[in-house]
């Protein structure tokens, strides 16, 4: 569409290492290869700051040419709060807080925009849940038509979060994978609005580096332990503190942990045995349906990323998941089990310095389930 190429950016494709025009309406490169979207973030600090404190503050630094295109709920910059788990003391960014409730609000704000400004009126997504009822918001949002292929096993709150924002729902037999199977078939006749393969949507979460960096007056933390299933919030963050290192902003990388439920850990498998991952892992049931990827998209990158801060991947078991649910909710945090997760891992991971979690899902996106899990006797990992 005219007027939609980037300034000074490309996509590239990881597979050939093809560049491609910015104006294309493509998710993936002619021979089948996840793209990258190479774009020259720029930030003015003192604009910055007499912004109001919303996302879209740092509007030089997202991929947008007009900002008559912006497609916003408000996205606010969510609190780091300094919290005492299990002894230690951390500082609990509170993502829940984000309209539709999870972090993924970050992603669909800057793609759903980018996708107006392409003029692209119907797209499809997979997804267990939280992406896909962001998604379905600001496509709402934008007037655009939405397509949500969901697993059957699916939270139903979540299900009907999608529903009420007027998407379709498709749901699939099988696991995440089935699911995105489909959506896949059908974004050959739709745009894939993918939180793992569209290049946009990381340009979005990417922005919790940038909070985090003027949250701490200038400063990084020692580390950031998150949540990974396909790896879309480790994946802009370690993109939005490269961004602020290349802008001279910092002079180091904070190192990034992962964490992954026992019962579906594909990314932790392969960075403890040093090797590419081997195609889909079976995964057992967990609770943590939010990160049950069997196969990430992006793989390759998220072990990259890790492994240039100098990071690990961590696992914890469902009882360390309800500890953590536990932990928090004493502390008086309600969030769904995926976003215990990395608070899970505390027991694990020793080391000192300054600890930042992301609490990536609210807790009423899931109350029965919270509300069993509770109640729950306490028993040994």
């Amino acid at each position: 569409m005219l007027g939609c190429e980037l300034p000074g950016a490309r996509l590239v494709c990881r597979k050939s290492g093809q560049c491609y025009r910015t104006d294309l309406r493509i998710w993936r490169s002619p021979v089948g290869g996840l793209l990258d979207l190479e774009f020259p973030a720029r930030f003015d600090w003192p604009r910055i700051r007499a912004r109001p404190p919303i996302m879209w503050r740092y509007r030089e630094a997202l991929p947008l040419v007009n900002e008559q295109n912006i497609v916003s709920l408000g996205e606010p910059i969510t609190p780091l709060v300094p919290t005492k788990l299990y002894g230690r003391d951390v500082l609990l960014k509170l993502e829940y807080l984000m309209p539709t409730g999870s972090f993924k609000d970050r992603g669909s704000s800057v793609l759903v925009s980018r996708i107006r400004e392409l003029g692209i009126r119907r797209v499809v997504e997979d997804s267990s849940g939280n992406a896909g009822a962001s998604l379905a918001a600001y496509c709402a949002r934008a007037g655009i038509e939405c397509d949500i292929y969901a697993p059957a096993s699916a939270p139903a709150a979540k299900l009907a979060q999608i529903k009420a924002c007027g998407a379709r729902i498709h749901q699939v037999a099988g696991n995440r994978r089935a699911a995105a199977g489909a959506a896949r078939r059908a974004a050959a006749s739709r745009y894939y609005a993918s939180h793992s393969w569209n290049p946009y949507f990381v340009h979005g979460t990417k922005t919790i580096a940038f909070e985090i960096f003027e949250q701490l007056d200038g400063h990084l933390p020692d580390a950031l332990i998150l949540p990974v299933g396909n790896g879309t919030l480790l994946l802009g963050a370690y993109l939005g503190f490269c961004e602020l290192l290349k802008a001279g902003c910092v002079d180091r990388l904070p190192r990034l942990v992962g964490v992954q439920t026992q019962r579906c850990c594909p990314l932790a498998r392969a960075f403890k045995d040093e090797r590419s991952p081997r195609g889909p892992v079976r995964p057992g049931k967990t609770i943590a349906d939010g990160i049950a990827v069997a196969d990430p998209v992006r793989a390759e990158q998220c072990l990259e990323a890790v492994r240039q801060t100098k990071g690990t991947f961590v696992t914890v078991s469902e009882q360390q998941i309800v500890d953590a649910l536990r932990e928090l909710a004493r502390c008086g945090f309600t969030v769904e089990p995926t976003a215990a997760v990395a608070v899970a891992a505390l027991t694990q991971d020793n080391r000192t310095g300054r600890l930042v979690i992301p609490l990536t899902g609210h807790g009423l996106k899931a109350p029965q389930r919270l509300v069993r899990l509770l109640a729950r006797k306490k028993r040994r990992s």
